[in-house]
């Protein structure tokens, strides 16, 4: 048998494999997955566009005229945001802008005390603290470590604290049942994302967790499955977007 150091060595190997393969690539899927959520919420406005109109009139008593402007600017916002990343213009006031859409959103559905929608939320703004130092003139790495005394970069801050928030999004996905199957769910799931999170084996974790979450997104966030008229629906529908990072 093989030592662990080999097998870990031949992965790495593939990973970087892999990762030259898809260079071109890969930039462009890493900019469609972390706004994927904005870009599926701004369009899902526009279909549901009375629903929503209604919900913050009757949630608020704002009128039909602030409501209606509100569902403008969300759905606008996050439309032109997206568009602004993935065609690589004004990506910092692109991000300050769905920022401000977070914000909005948080405050005019009490986000703050839904615990799982204000982890998905913050885990939005990890997305788009990536962008921002990914934007940045100072290198274009997506596998940048963790900040040391001798690189302290706003950059390397900024990809720190987007880390960080991601692992929010990942956290929704644990459940902390005393069956065999979701302990080694958690605990392999965890690893992987704290890898992630660190930036310790990078490439490969990142790798790993893709699989791992792709298998797990399929299993656990059947939004499918749930009545569209439910807030669950859309919860487990954005964990289905916000986890393709």
């Amino acid at each position: 048998m093989a030592p662990s150091g080999d097998l870990m060595g031949a992965a790495e190997d593939l990973a970087d494999q892999f990762l030259r393969m898809t260079k071109r690539y890969l930039p462009h899927l890493a900019h469609l997955c972390l706004i994927s959520t904005f870009l599926e919420d701004g369009i899902r406005m526009w279909f549901q566009w009375n629903e929503q109109r209604d919900y913050i009139n009757m949630s608020w008593g704002s009128g039909i005229i602030l409501a209606t402007l509100f569902v403008l600017i969300n759905m606008s916002g996050q439309l032109v945001g997206c568009i602004l990343v993935l065609a690589r213009k004004f990506v910092p006031y692109a991000c300050f802008g769905l920022f401000g859409i977070i914000f909005m959103q948080t405050v005019a559905y009490s986000i703050l005390w839904d615990l799982k929608f204000l982890m998905r939320n913050l885990a939005l703004g990890g997305g788009l603290l990536l962008l921002l130092a990914e934007s940045r003139s100072e290198g274009k790495s997506m596998f940048a470590g963790v900040p040391t005394v001798d690189d302290i970069s706003p950059r390397q801050y900024m990809q720190l604290g987007g880390r960080l928030l991601l692992v929010l999004m990942f956290m929704t996905l644990l459940h902390f049942e005393l069956s065999a199957f979701t302990i080694f769910q958690d605990i392999f799931g965890m690893a992987l994302i704290i890898l992630v999170a660190i930036g310790f084996k990078t490439k490969l974790a990142a790798l790993t967790l893709v699989i791992w979450l792709f298998i797990i997104n399929l299993v656990q966030n059947a939004f499918w499955n749930i009545p569209t008229y439910r807030p669950l629906h859309d919860f487990l529908k954005s964990c289905q977007t916000g986890l393709m990072l």
